[in-house]
């Protein structure tokens, strides 16, 4: 506990179905100011020490979607295979923390979880219980994303710093063998990690991702130099406080820029997406992640690099997803080379019926098929207990 800080969320039994109904969580923390973990705003709390920790109870304020966050955490109706129990993770960086949340048991084999582009560890809320319960699930929240800490100024965030914070939590976390499943921009940083570290990588589950996203060789140096100006505009830019927003006003916000999302979907990411100030909400992930990814691999790199991949891998591609929103048309050339040499190399690739988010918005198009890969690939090979988090 002297380095990684978990806040244990422990719910009722029954969540208060209540539509004003407050929920008791009890956290765990360092010795440092108590905040209330929905909308990060210091409390008033009952406090007692244990150790170098702080334990407190605290009371969460009235929230207006309780209802929504009931069922959100209430599995029963959809899984028995997953008891509900979920933890807050804190990883220390070198820039402030890494957050996440931690399903399943503490011995069960450990499966780190990536979401995609300004989504969050929220991403994942509605797969995860699906899924078996001899896994042990680590669902991040990206640096400048959900509650983790932004980088700081100057910095550029681009897929090797996502492969480097991966390799910063699994270090932390003392994992020596995992898996991965990675949501879109996920799936490119699993990927690369799989790649750069295959011997530490024993399963890949990539949702609407293919695991590396080529940019043509004619349009390097266009892209490049589209990100490294949006970054110094930025830069150059007056600092203006971000826009605060009503709750309702957040909602339709997140569903003009995603209109796939289901409504509990833009509840459920909002959950971690947003920050509570004076007169309303602000959205916590950071500005700069919408700026182009500077780093870029050409095709014959991305397939030399697909190739070094050891991992078995499952790919699950959805019908009206990734492929079909390409920012960059050249791209769109590269996935059928992708996935041919993905089906060379034997790893299975499926297509489901849905959106970018089937697998938040209807987690049991997906969660047959991951389900059969984990029970395959990882739960039937797996017979050390060393990966305890």
């Amino acid at each position: 506990m002297n380095k990684i800080l978990f806040l244990v969320d422990v719910l009722p039994e029954r969540l208060y179905r209540g539509k004003q109904g407050p929920l008791l969580l009890s956290m765990l923390y360092y010795p440092v100011k108590s905040f209330c973990c929905s909308h990060r705003r210091p409390r008033k709390c009952r406090v007692s020490h244990t150790g170098d920790v702080l334990i407190t109870c605290c009371l969460l304020c009235l929230y207006r979607d309780a209802s929504e966050l009931h069922r959100l955490f209430d599995t029963s109706a959809t899984s028995t295979t997953m008891a509900g129990e979920v933890s807050e993770l804190s990883v220390p960086v070198p820039w402030g923390e890494i957050r996440g949340q931690v399903w399943g048991p503490d011995h069960g084999r450990p499966v780190l979880c990536l979401h995609g582009w300004a989504d969050n560890c929220g991403s994942f809320s509605t797969l995860i219980p699906l899924l078996p319960k001899g896994c042990r699930y680590v669902a991040v929240d990206l640096a400048g994303h959900g509650l983790s800490s932004h980088r700081p100024p100057g910095v550029f965030y681009s897929l090797p710093e996502y492969v480097a914070d991966v390799r910063r939590l699994v270090d932390a976390l003392q994992l020596k063998k995992f898996s991965i499943i990675g949501h879109s921009m996920g799936g490119d940083i699993a990927g690369m990690f799989a790649a750069l570290y295959p011997e530490m990588v024993d399963a890949l589950v990539l949702l609407d991702a293919f695991g590396f996203l080529p940019t043509d060789s004619t349009e390097l140096s266009k892209v490049m130099r589209q990100g490294f100006d949006e970054m110094l505009q930025f830069e150059n830019t007056t600092e203006e406080k971000k826009r605060v927003y009503t709750y309702e006003n957040a909602v339709e916000r997140l569903l003009a820029a995603n209109p796939t999302l289901s409504k509990q979907s833009v509840h459920i990411l909002l959950e971690r997406g947003l920050v509570q100030v004076e007169g309303g909400f602000v959205f916590s992930r950071d500005l700069r992640v919408n700026f182009k990814n500077i780093v870029r691999m050409s095709l014959e790199q991305s397939l030399e690099m697909l190739s070094r991949i050891q991992a078995s891998l499952l790919v699950v591609l959805a019908e009206e997803g990734f492929d079909r929103t390409l920012s960059e048309p050249a791209q769109n050339k590269f996935t059928s080379t992708l996935l041919q040499c993905l089906r060379d190399r034997n790893h299975t690739v499926v297509t489901v019926p849905g959106d970018h988010r089937v697998h938040l918005n209807n987690p049991a198009v997906v969660a047959s098929f991951v389900v059969d890969f984990l029970r395959t690939k990882v739960l039937s090979r797996s017979t050390s207990r060393e990966h305890k988090l």
